[in-house]
């Protein structure tokens, strides 16, 4: 198993950027694809970024591409989401996710695919 921890969430204007942190500890971290969720409330989770194992390869909805990119530092066991031009709708609590594989090149975009979870961070954009 891996336990994630994220953090950098917090009160932002509009238009600011923050960059979140999702450190992993317990199993080898450099053999699980990651993922960054966000969930707003009364809405589902939705995908906001993927990163494969090697770093090497990303996945982004359309509605995250351009203002959202996910890095790695397998080195540092860590996992980042940076996130420019921050708008009000953007408001949720982010989760990081992990998800085993045997690729390196694997990008996992469906939260059902991910089985460990971070306990979140908020972010909240104020207009």
């Amino acid at each position: 198993q891996v336990q994630l921890v994220e953090s950098g969430g917090g009160l932002v204007q509009d238009g600011g950027s923050l960059r979140l942190s999702c450190v992993a500890s317990g199993d080898k971290y450099s053999n699980y694809a990651m993922g960054w969720f966000r969930q707003a409330s009364g809405e589902e989770r939705q995908l906001v970024g993927a990163i494969s194992w090697s770093g090497r390869e990303t996945h982004y909805p359309d509605s995250a591409k351009g203002r959202f990119t996910a890095s790695r530092d397998n080195a540092k066991n860590t996992v980042y989401l940076q996130i420019h031009n921050l708008k009000p709708e953007d408001t949720a609590i982010y989760y990081c996710a992990a998800a085993p594989v045997f690729r390196g090149d694997t990008v996992v975009d469906e939260p059902t695919k991910y089985p460990y979870w971070g306990p979140g961070t908020q972010v909240t954009v104020s207009s």
